[in-house]
């Protein structure tokens, strides 16, 4: 048995099981467990590759507590994989504290790259922008969010923001509110079969949106910095 076992942070696909990469999948096949956030989702990835791994759950809710159960394993010498429902974890997804709590902990943590909303969007963005910044999920709060709009939009770089369907309308309407002038592109379904782009000023992609029976998809937002001058 080795001495001790090493986590591995896996990117998973963010809709297209194909965008999933070869060190990915050898990965997830030589591990001894797989955390994931959501066993359930998981097993869809894995048994379209033909993956039979022991599952164990580490979602935000229970994250410090399966911490201390991979901990464990890893003292045992078993090499486990964690794997959000779907991207990068620790980037808008759970990950972060079990990272925090493997490393501080003395353990080897080895990231496995792949697909990101983030980059995606940020590859067919084409605004002059050198800089990004990535907020990822905004408080649902109208409040906060407007607050932290303000904050992020005067400021020269390029903002990255997640949404779910059910408040993109919202949000498109604070940033239109606030700050008119700016250009956005926004990503629906990325890598998906719906997948859909829609670029411009962001009174008109708030107008093109509006005028749906239903808003439907996650929605990755890139807004326009603001001009020197």
């Amino acid at each position: 048995m080795k001495e001790s076992g090493c986590l591995y942070i896996v990117a998973t696909p963010i809709g297209n099981l194909k965008d999933i990469t070869l060190r990915a999948l050898d990965t997830l096949k030589e591990v001894d467990v797989i955390a994931c956030e959501d066993t359930r989702h998981t097993l869809k990835l894995l048994n379209a590759y033909s993956i039979s791994k022991k599952l164990i759950s580490c979602r935000s809710a229970n994250e410090e507590k399966a911490a201390e159960r991979i901990i464990s394993m890893l003292e045992e010498g078993l090499d486990v994989a964690y794997a959000s429902d779907a991207g990068t974890p620790g980037l808008s997804d759970p990950g972060g504290r079990l990272v925090r709590a493997i490393r501080d902990a003395g353990f080897e943590v080895t990231p496995i790259p792949g697909p990101s909303a983030f980059a995606s969007l940020v590859s067919v963005g084409a605004f002059p922008d050198k800089s990004v910044t990535f907020e990822g999920f905004m408080s649902p709060k109208p409040g906060r969010r407007r607050k932290r709009l303000r904050e992020l939009l005067e400021r020269p770089e390029a903002v990255i923001i997640y949404e779910s369907p059910f408040r993109i309308i919202k949000l498109l309407t604070d940033i239109a509110d606030l700050f008119p002038e700016r250009g956005v592109l926004v990503g629906r379904e990325m890598t998906k079969i719906h997948e859909e782009f829609l670029e411009g000023p962001v009174n008109e992609v708030l107008e093109l949106l509006n005028g749906r029976e239903k808003v439907k998809g996650e929605f990755s937002v890139l807004v326009s910095g603001k001009k020197k001058g």
